[in-house]
């Protein structure tokens, strides 16, 4: 933005703003510019003094960002009355009481150097937790042209207020509120994985390999894979729309609403690929979720004794069919997306499958790994995944794991990556 100089007039905001930054520096911090440019956040610098003005406009401002590094918190009443204003107006304050520094974006289950940690006493502050933090905010406010519809902010209740009090009390006093969003944000990615398969259900038949990367702490992809009875295997791999605490929330309904069977009596009925995909479609449009929410799914069902493999899809990438010595076929068949309409129709097919044969279902984090459409509309496989084509399903899976964790990717289009792969003995 380059600098701004502390003016006596202060302009008022005339058209809505994502994130508003309160200082008495004269520029943005390098970092801080850095993350507006890459989550393309419109933004504005304007002194502390200016508050009073633009909080008069609260329709026009996503989030407010008040850096008060130099400021003693716990001693200035000035800075309360400022965050009280805000609190008012509904509006998300962050306080930044420390300096900014660069993090690690994802969050692992995996203990080694460069995992997420929490930590009580920080010397700065993670840029990601403020990147969360913003996120968290700006999912409240009402953003023209964003191109997505989202509630305007509701009064705040009684206990909404007390938690927002406690919030900026806690600040004030310990300087600890990016730290308990960030475990917040941390332990809501455990109870995730909670839902998650414990073990999958490899046998003489089958063998299966997965791999789970959210782009953040949480993710928007859910998979499951479960032993419907001793002939049939229920899987799939659903994507909601996003990613971060809105799509983790979704997955969640995703993997309650999907019923792979229903019993009646003493006796049980497994659902068809299609009936599942349609059944799941109508409980959506039913929740009539906010924000307009939408999920994509793949859900198979294989039949172990036959190796009839009956799949359906919502809006989601074709699953990819590995015969040895023969190029990969995507598995085509139309279902549109869930949670829009409730005449939806999701068409199923059946394909014959041999020993050997190899199976992955992907979320679109992984699609520049898989191929692309040519200007033919012909699908072009990835000279990566054609390299390990005759591979095992365990050896793609981990092939393509390997390429998603070195690959270079602008910051803004990360996404969740989630890759479940079936071979057959």
């Amino acid at each position: 933005m380059g600098k701004m100089q502390v003016r006596d007039n202060i302009q008022v905001p005339d058209s809505f703003i994502d994130v508003v930054f309160l200082s008495d520096k004269t520029e943005l911090p390098a970092e801080i510019k850095r993350l507006f440019r890459q989550k393309k956040l419109t933004h504005r610098l304007l002194p502390l003094a200016s508050y009073l003005a633009i909080h008069n406009r609260p329709d026009l401002i996503g989030t407010v960002v008040i850096d008060a590094e130099d400021t003693d918190v716990s001693g200035s009443p000035e800075l309360g009355r400022i965050m009280e204003c805000f609190e008012r107006d509904n509006i998300g304050t962050i306080l930044l009481i420390q300096p900014i520094e660069q993090s690690i974006r994802s969050f692992s289950l995996a203990s080694s150097d460069h995992s997420f940690s929490l930590s009580k006493s920080l010397d700065s502050i993670p840029l990601d937790d403020l990147s969360a933090q913003i996120s968290v905010n700006l999912a409240h406010r009402k953003r023209p042209n964003a191109g997505i519809a989202v509630k305007a902010p509701a009064l705040v209740n009684s206990s909404e207020r007390l938690w927002s009090n406690r919030i900026a009390g806690q600040s004030e006093a310990t300087g600890t509120l990016v730290d308990s969003l960030t475990e917040q944000l941390r332990l809501a990615g455990l109870v995730q994985r909670d839902f998650l398969p414990s073990k999958l259900p490899n046998d003489d038949e089958t063998q299966w390999a997965v791999t789970f990367i959210p782009a953040e702490w949480v993710s928007g992809d859910i998979y499951d894979v479960a032993r419907i009875d001793e002939q049939h295997v229920g899987f799939y791999l659903a994507d909601a729309v996003g990613h971060s605490m809105p799509a983790a929330l979704l997955t969640i309904f995703l993997k309650q609403a999907l019923a792979m069977r229903e019993t009646i009596g003493n006796k049980y009925r497994i659902f068809a690929p299609a009936e599942v995909m349609k059944n799941l479609n109508l409980k959506m449009v039913g929740q009539k979720l906010s924000s307009y929410q939408f999920a994509t799914c793949c859900y198979c069902l294989l039949n172990i004794r036959t190796r009839h493999l009956t799949f359906a899809r919502a809006g989601h990438p074709y699953p990819i069919l590995f015969h040895r010595g023969r190029p990969p076929q995507q598995l085509q068949t139309r279902g549109s997306l869930l949670g829009i309409f409730d005449n939806a129709e999701f068409i199923q097919h059946t394909v014959q499958l041999e020993a050997g044969d190899r199976l992955l279902i992907y979320s679109d984090g992984a699609e520049s790994l898989i191929g692309r459409n040519t200007g033919s509309d012909e699908f072009q496989f990835t000279d990566e995944l054609l390299a390990v084509k005759d591979n095992s399903i365990t050896e793609i899976v981990d092939r393509l794991t390997d390429l998603a964790k070195n690959r270079r990717i602008d910051p803004a289009e990360v996404d969740d990556l989630t890759l479940l792969g079936l071979e057959i003995r």
